[in-house]
């Protein structure tokens, strides 16, 4: 029988700190799983959140702090809170990068990639320039900043593609992103409740405006289905995907688990090609019978409890097998073809 004082000994504590709402899942789902009681789970935000109901721990984090200072104040939270794992939310480029001088308090951190790595990935106009992935290409896209740049760039990919977009080359939750319609105007479409697209005429005029802008993408459209993929890797290995198929009607309701050999084959190439770790997700679109791949998020997905009820509890894999190496965890098979979907929930704070 194992005593209580070698039991306590063997406890982690493990950090999660400022990061999107799906940290929340993460941590509900690791609990559910951590039936060893091995991790101590804390959670940290500026404000009293949803994840520091279900955390073993919750601290408040100083607002305004950003960059280097940040990752100062970490440095500090990990010595005075015995931190073993620290997985990272904000600053997670900054926070990777100096992860020897976390290791040297006791704290290894946990991130989706290198500090170059996550760099690249925040970067689609870079990233898209890298990728040499046969299974999934991404679409075809060219960089602008400026008119004339875009209207070189449109010109040039409208006479291969019936429909083009532009989106930002950095962005989250594809804000920024608009299919160009050349027929009506943005009045037009606002008018009639068209979301997500932009009118050609409407934005060349507000590009005139702008001498120079951030980078933004003009690209070929996609018109097939989407799949997000929620990952697990091993430092290049990929250890289980979940590949959700969404409904390409806004009336439909759920998601497909479809475990579609092309999407698991791009998604093992990518986490060897870009050594990705711990938990991340994967976009793609198809076109035609082909999936294109759109990006990789190097974190979980907002998405990712759906996955998991389709068999594998990605966060506690991801964290297990990070601790202790992934030969001792047991990973449930994946439910293909299993409907999934999600609900939200009041929660008094």
């Amino acid at each position: 029988m194992v005593s209580e004082s070698v039991l306590a000994a063997s406890v982690q504590r493990v950090w999660f700190n400022r990061a999107f709402s799906s940290v929340y899942t993460a941590i509900s789902l690791i609990r559910e799983a951590d039936r060893e009681q091995r991790y101590h789970l804390i959670y940290s935000h500026v404000a009293p959140a949803t994840a520091g109901q279900v955390a073993h721990q919750f601290e408040l984090e100083p607002a305004g702090l950003k960059g280097d200072e940040y990752v100062e104040w970490c440095l500090a939270f990990c010595r005075e809170h015995a931190v073993d794992i620290f997985v990272t939310g904000k600053e997670a480029r900054l926070i990777t990068a100096a992860g020897e001088r976390f290791a040297a308090l006791g704290a290894r951190v946990l991130s989706a990639g290198s500090a170059d790595t996550l760099q690249l990935l925040h970067d689609k106009a870079r990233f898209y320039a890298t990728v040499q992935c046969p299974q999934a290409p991404p679409p075809e896209a060219i960089a602008v900043h400026t008119l004339a740049e875009f209207d070189a760039a449109y010109a040039e990919l409208r006479g291969r593609y019936s429909k083009l977009c532009i989106k930002p080359s950095q962005s989250i939750y594809g804000l920024g992103f608009a299919l160009i319609d050349e027929q009506r105007s943005c009045a037009e479409l606002l008018i009639a409740g068209v979301q997500y697209t932009i009118g050609l005429a409407d934005l060349r005029a507000g590009l005139a405006l702008l001498p120079e802008f951030r980078t933004m993408l003009v690209m070929e459209y996609l018109e097939g289905r989407e799949y997000s993929v929620d990952c697990v890797g091993d430092n290049g290995k990929l250890v289980v995907a979940v590949p959700r198929k969404k409904p390409q009607s806004s009336s439909a309701t759920g998601q497909r688990v479809d475990m579609h050999a092309d999407i698991l084959a791009a998604c093992a190439t990518l986490s060897e090609n870009y050594g990705l770790n711990g938990c991340f997700n994967v976009q793609f679109r198809e076109t035609g019978d082909q999936p294109r791949l759109l990006e990789i998020n190097p974190r979980m997905s907002g998405g990712i409890s759906m996955a998991c009820a389709a068999g594998p509890n990605l966060p506690y894999i991801a964290l297990a097998g990070f601790d202790r190496g992934f030969e001792h965890v047991e990973i449930a098979p994946v439910r293909n073809g299993a409907r999934v979907t999600e609900v939200s929930i009041a929660m008094e704070l």
